[in-house]
């Protein structure tokens, strides 16, 4: 066998880790695209009404989340729960494809002349595919999607339908605009993608040991993806507790991070920095888990017998 063809069948470690390298970005971002549009669905009504009741802080037109949904069902049917879905859809749909397509690029790119790659190398090339989706989609879709959904809550909206609300955005707010707080973003979309696809990828090589061909059962997978979605959650949370009471703080003892992490951990002790945080890491990793059972599912059972 010719050492170019030896070369061409080596096993190589992206996320499913058994495939070669050819397609597989193409691959990578069609079955994230598709995970990110079911995620998109699964999501939105929840979106929707929580933004229902937050145009609504004196609960004159809802009295909670149950009379709120049965209000809109019964004005506007079940659908009328997905009204502005458009711009969600695509936004998940980017996002998530360029995520994956992001990471089998550079998994392939750091992996060795034997086709596997090391662990600091699967961070990296997580930190890399967050980069990529927070440039590409989160930043500029985010801006555009929140701008979109407040205008449809509005008694006269501005914008007939997503096109020309996307349009009108572009043309008063131009690139720069929609690309506000971008470095917040890569830092934050950055390090979530590290932490999770480093997690998820530790998780099924001890599941997997030294079978390289080995399937991780999608319920197992399913914990993985949680298990990484809280532990994601956890690791930004102090940080997001400090910012916030910097943000907050009206006297000068907040002048530095580090001495406003001193002075909460000894006034309030460590478990403040997690108090509300159940609920946030419970939507986090379920939305991680499904991510990926979907993505390993279109990349295992059908991309390796439609696309070779």
């Amino acid at each position: 066998m010719a050492p170019s063809e030896q070369k061409k069948q080596e096993p190589r470690q992206g996320f499913t880790g058994n495939h070669t390298g050819e397609h597989l970005v193409a691959k990578g971002a069609i079955a994230g695209g598709i995970a990110g549009g079911l995620e998109a669905l699964l999501k939105y009504p929840t979106y929707f009404i929580k933004h229902r009741l937050q145009d609504d802080p004196e609960h004159k037109k809802y009295a909670g989340t149950l009379d709120c949904v049965k209000k809109t069902i019964r004005r506007h049917g079940v659908l009328g729960l997905y009204r502005g879905v458009g711009i969600m859809l695509v936004s998940g749909i980017a996002t998530v494809a360029s995520r994956f397509g992001a990471y089998e690029f550079f998994c392939d790119e750091l992996h060795d002349e034997n086709g596997k790659i090391s662990m600091l190398n699967v961070f990296i090339s997580g930190l890399l595919a967050g980069v990529t989706e927070a440039v590409v989609a989160v930043t500029p879709l985010r801006t555009i999607r929140l701008k979109l959904i407040n205008d449809m809550h509005l008694p006269r909206p501005r914008y007939h339908g997503m096109l020309h609300g996307v349009t009108h955005i572009l043309r008063r707010e131009g690139i720069r605009g929609i690309y506000r707080g971008v470095s917040i973003t890569v830092l934050r979309q950055g390090t979530n993608q590290a932490i999770r696809f480093f997690l998820m990828i530790t998780q099924k090589e001890m599941y997997m040991g030294d079978d390289e061909n080995s399937l991780v059962p999608m319920p197992l997978l399913a914990i993985f993806g949680v298990i990484s979605g809280a532990a994601n959650v956890l690791g930004h949370i102090p940080m997001k507790w400090i910012q916030k009471r910097i943000q907050a703080a009206k006297s000068q003892k907040y002048k530095k991070v580090l001495d406003n992490a001193a002075t909460e951990l000894q006034v309030f002790g460590p478990g403040k920095f997690f108090m509300t945080s159940t609920i946030q890491m419970l939507r986090v990793g379920i939305d991680v888990a499904v991510t990926f059972m979907v993505y390993q599912c279109l990349m295992e059972n059908v991309f390796d017998h439609l696309w070779n």
